[in-house]
Parts: C-alpha cells; structure tokens; sequence
C-alpha cells in the first residue's frame, strides 16, 4: 500500500492537479475569510467553512477524476489489476494518497485561524469540531469520487458524474425529509456549531467505507472479466 500511496503522491506533486487544487481551496477560503472576518467583522473561523464545504463540492471531482479513469486511459490498468499488490491496497493507497492533499489544503486553513488569534478569541474547541466534520465530509467527498472515476476511463465523466451527485445531494433533502440521512452538506451543517452527533459521523464514515468497499468491487469484476 505505501507503494502506491507515493506513486499516487507523485502523481498529484509532480503535475500541475495536486497544486491547482490546493491553490483555488486556498484562494476561495481566503476570500470567504476575508469576507467573514473583515466584512461582517466577526471572529469566528467555522463560519468560512460552510461555504468552503461548497467549494470542496466542486474541487474534489477535480483531484479524485485522474484515481482510475486514467489508468483505464493509458492502458494502465492491466497492470494495476495483475500485480502482486491486493486490489484492497490498491483502492485504499489511493484514498489516502488523495486525502493527504485535502489535509495539506486543510492544514493551510490554520494560518488564517492564527491571524484570528492575533486580533481576538476565537473558540479553539469549536475550530476543531468543525475541522473533524470538514475532513469526515472529504473523507466522503474522495471514496465518492474514486468510485466514479473507476466506473469509466473518461476523466471529464467521473467529473461531471460526481459533481451531479453531490448537487443532487444539495437538493433532495427539500424533495423529501427521507433523503436528509444521505445529504452530505446537510449532515455538515452542525459540525460549525460546536456539535459532534454521533449519528452523522457514523453516517460520514459509513458512506465512506460503501464507496471504497464498491470501487474494490467493481475493480474486482473488471479483473476476472480479464
């Protein structure tokens, strides 16, 4: 697994992907900052987050697109699927390769808490609650989108399917309460508020571990195919 978390490291800081994206995540958040804190004068560092959550909707179908879709491209996959390497390694060393950018963007985040610091007292415990809710909601985000991006070999496809999804996820919520368990967004919104429910994290980490679980599935049925 290690070897494929830095083939996949590589892969993000060796191209331009892993700093576009960590770059347009950090430009947006800072002028949410910007507009929270010196516009609407307030200290509070949770408040940017809500709509970074927005933002994030948008910018991880960019990073998470490339995970398989690629290899299928290039005529990679063959290789990937008949290594020596289980296909469990395979889809969680690419996971984690993929959250360890969103933790350097998040991580970013923090240079902006310190300036609030400096010029007032903003709430340290809800800074963290609402940091373990943004990166269960990535968390998400990412085995969603790797599962997208090994269903076709199209990039620009497993893009605009996750996107779709996570905006479909937006809107369901008003079609029916029944829908409001599987709003991603929804299930955020408390996390800037200091609270940690412990049904919505086991729900963040349940969606997470469907969509990796599916993505070694579909991995699978494409290998004995082969």
């Amino acid at each position: 697994m290690l070897a494929i978390i830095k083939k996949e490291l590589k892969s993000y800081l060796l191209s331009p992907i892993g700093y576009i994206f960590i770059g347009l995540f950090l430009l947006m958040f800072s002028l949410l900052f910007y507009v929270s804190v010196f516009y609407y004068r307030t200290v509070f560092f949770e408040y940017a987050f809500y709509d970074a959550a927005t933002i994030m909707t948008f910018l991880i179908p960019v990073l998470t697109m490339r995970m398989f879709a690629e290899e299928r491209k290039n005529g990679t996959e063959q290789i990937l699927l008949t290594s020596p390497r289980s296909l469990v390694s395979v889809v969680l060393g690419k996971f984690i390769a993929g959250m360890i950018i969103v933790l350097i963007a998040i991580s970013c985040t923090l240079i902006h808490f310190a300036i609030l610091r400096h010029f007032g007292t903003p709430d340290i415990k809800v800074a963290l609650v609402t940091l373990f809710g943004f990166f269960l909601l990535n968390c998400a985000y990412v085995s969603f989108g790797m599962f997208a991006s090994s269903i076709t070999e199209n990039q620009i496809v497993a893009c605009v399917i996750t996107i779709g999804v996570f905006i479909a996820m937006w809107f369901l919520p008003n079609v029916s309460t029944i829908f409001s368990n599987i709003s991603l967004m929804a299930m955020f919104t408390h996390f800037p508020s200091g609270l940690i429910v412990l049904k919505e994290v086991v729900a963040f980490v349940s969606f997470t571990i469907l969509f990796i679980l599916l993505t070694i599935v579909i991995l699978q049925r494409r290998k004995s195919v082969k």
